[in-house]
């Protein structure tokens, strides 16, 4: 996976992220798509190359294997073992612990704030409002990419974040694994309703008329 920055002709916040696959060590594939990106950004815009990454992902238990730098216009590409994208740290080995550790820290820094407003005895629906805005937001932020696959050991780091606001709140909150549960399930809803989705298909007609029923009878 290659990050890519242009430099103009979009805007400067814009990331385009091009993929190749890298088969039994065989790197052509990937070397000509990356010739191909560079071809289509000389036409339409051009690159930033000093803030372009390339992140090789690689779940195989082989020894690290060492791959041909990849060059866009006569300068070599910062090869990175993790890159952040849209707030989500993303590793080379697809692991999460990077990513969950970012968000308990973030949001561990908020709760100092939500006890400052507890001791100025402000009341528990305002305190909860905070709590949501700022901190439920932080750990619960892209969840349906990445809670699925994170290990017990960051869900409980992440748990214990919420389990201190309850304490300072005096009121029961949501865990995360509900929040992760109603959100995937939207989610779902959401392509099984969108006929040009690329996932439509993968779904089965018993699930397909699991998520047509309303959410009060998921529950049941």
């Amino acid at each position: 996976m290659v990050s890519c920055h242009p430099a103009s002709s979009n805007p400067p916040s814009s990331t385009i992220h091009h993929q190749g696959l890298i088969s039994d060590n065989h790197e052509r594939a990937y070397l000509e798509e990356i010739k191909h990106l560079e071809n289509w950004c000389q036409e339409n815009l051009l690159l930033n190359v000093s803030k372009t990454k390339e992140l090789i992902v690689d779940c195989s238990k082989k020894q690290e294997q060492h791959y041909q730098r990849v060059r866009i216009n006569r300068t070599t590409v910062e090869k990175v073992n993790s890159f952040k994208y849209l707030g989500v740290h993303i590793s080379q080995d697809l692991s999460w612990s990077l990513h969950t550790n970012s968000l308990e820290k973030k949001a561990c820094q908020r709760l100092y704030h939500l006890r400052c407003l507890r001791d100025f005895r402000l009341p528990s629906k305002l305190l909860w409002t905070f709590y949501t805005c700022t901190i439920e937001s932080i750990l619960t932020g892209n969840i349906t990419a990445w809670f699925g696959n994170s290990t017990k050991q960051d869900r409980r780091a992440l748990q214990r974040v919420v389990g201190s606001a309850e304490h300072i709140i005096h009121t029961e909150l949501p865990d995360l694994q509900t929040i992760y549960y109603k959100r995937c399930q939207t989610k779902a809803r959401r392509i099984v309703k969108d006929p040009t989705h690329p996932n439509n298909r993968i779904f089965s007609v018993e699930v397909r008329e699991a998520l047509s029923l309303p959410e009060d009878q998921d529950r049941d």
